[in-house]
């Protein structure tokens, strides 16, 4: 199964974009799958449902933190390689679908009163944030090559 393939689908099991991201590069980053998805579970719903930066952006900027990231004692050339990376992983992901926070990817929709929370049940947001998910991860593979 394709990396993206495993992220949409870890997103349908009910994890949330974020979690759905790095769980699809667990393996690769040597990290347990578990840890995986507690590392990355306050930032769904653009955190913590706050609809900022979409959690498939935030998971996507820790992988590439993970693979490419500066550790203790490394060079800091590492942590401006990762920074080039993040600016272009947000302008791919932006030129696709004009945005990167999560208020404006689901239509302004607001995650935390339950109204909000039937509009997109409703509406079927659902299935642009499987897109979503997939994409960044399309995207992030594309970058580690």
């Amino acid at each position: 199964m394709k990396k993206e393939e495993i992220a949409v689908k870890k997103f349908k099991e009910g994890y949330n974009c974020a979690q759905s991201m790095i769980y699809s590069f667990a393996e690769e980053l040597g990290i347990d799958k578990s840890i995986s998805l507690k590392l990355a579970c306050g930032f769904g719903g653009g955190m913590g449902r706050t609809e900022n930066v979409c959690g498939a952006i935030t998971g996507g900027i820790l992988i590439l933190g993970l693979i490419f990231g500066r550790g203790e004692n490394e060079d800091k050339l590492k942590q401006e390689k990762v920074y080039i990376f993040v600016r272009d992983f947000i302008e791919k992901f932006k030129a696709k679908y004009g945005a990167i926070e999560c208020k404006c990817l689901i239509d302004g929709i607001n995650l935390l009163t339950d109204e909000g929370q039937n509009k997109f049940k409703e509406s079927n947001m659902i299935y642009k944030c499987y897109e979503y998910v997939e994409n960044a991860n399309k995207i992030i593979q594309e970058i580690i090559k």
